[in-house]
């Protein structure tokens, strides 16, 4: 119980700081909310390929990080945050804010269906994540610009 606890502080700072920055560093602020999905994302992960237990409490929040990070993280892409803070936020998501909006809602409506079967077992989390991933890569393949 204790370490579901600290696992789930793990996602939980991040998200207060970033909620704490967002009217400071719009870029500061988004770049700690994709460590958070970062961090959900690699938890899951690692429950699907084995690399650690499969959790469904750590499951399920780890999905609820992928569903409620979406809708509050397209709003910080003012005019202005274009650069700075070593961004790798695409030139494309001020050229279109709604294609990129549309992929980031996308997202949370692919982590609300998955949040059932992230809690009803590992079988039934395979069978969801699927499209979450997807939804993750098709937004880093359009609008993220890769660091070496």
């Amino acid at each position: 119980m204790l370490k579901t606890c600290m696992r789930g502080l793990a996602f939980a700072v991040p998200l207060f700081m970033a909620s704490s920055l967002a009217i400071a560093d719009p870029v500061e602020t988004r770049q700690n909310m994709m460590k958070s999905v970062g961090a959900a994302t690699g938890t899951l992960g690692k429950m699907l390929k084995g690399e650690t237990d499969y959790d469904a409490a750590l499951a399920t929040m780890a999905m609820r990080v992928l569903f409620t990070t979406p809708s509050g993280f397209v709003t910080q892409f003012p005019e202005g945050s274009e650069t700075g803070g070593d961004t790798e936020a695409a030139p494309k998501i001020w050229e279109d804010k709604a294609g990129f909006e549309k992929i980031a809602m996308d997202l949370q409506a692919a982590a609300l269906a998955a949040l059932p079967a992230a809690g009803g077992g590992l079988e039934q989390l395979k069978g969801a994540f699927g499209p979450v991933a997807q939804n993750c890569k098709a937004c880093h393949e359009d609008y993220r610009i890769k660091k070496d």
